[in-house]
């Protein structure tokens, strides 16, 4: 992911088309350092003789991506949960996922992999759900 749009000022907008409010992301990256995260963990992948894989995030597009219909929608960042063969799936658990089943080439998801994991995938994010559900200030993940 390219973090230096993040650092960007945005504009929210009210219903009637007027602005609402500014928003300036620049202290939240600088606290959490999403880029330091990575060259921190590449080196201590590097210690132990692995090797940290950045995928393409913008051809593999996981947070738009079906694997069922095998298509792409665009959401919006509030709309957290995903509608996958009629069942309501987390954004960002069922996006892991596909990223966890991205081909080696990392520019694109192996669909074989996505439907021969799938009802494991299911399995485990709904005890994930679960056990999130009775946690304070998880609004972020939509639970």
């Amino acid at each position: 992911m390219d973090f230096s749009g993040l650092r960007q000022r945005k504009k929210e907008k009210q219903t009637d088309g007027s602005d609402l409010t500014t928003i300036y992301h620049g202290k939240s990256i600088a606290n959490k350092a999403p880029a330091m995260f990575l060259i921190i963990l590449d080196n201590k992948l590097k210690q132990h003789g692995a090797k940290l894989h950045r995928i393409n995030t913008w051809t593999v597009k996981a947070s738009q991506y079906n694997h069922v219909e095998d298509s792409y929608t665009k959401k919006n960042l509030n709309q957290r949960w995903n509608h996958i063969n009629g069942r309501k799936v987390q954004r960002d658990l069922y996006s892991a996922f596909l990223i966890m089943n991205v081909n080696d080439d990392l520019n694109s998801i192996d669909i074989e992999k996505c439907h021969d994991r799938y009802d494991n995938f299911l399995k485990l994010h709904d005890l994930e759900v679960q056990r999130l559900s009775g946690k304070k200030n998880l609004s972020s993940v939509g639970i």
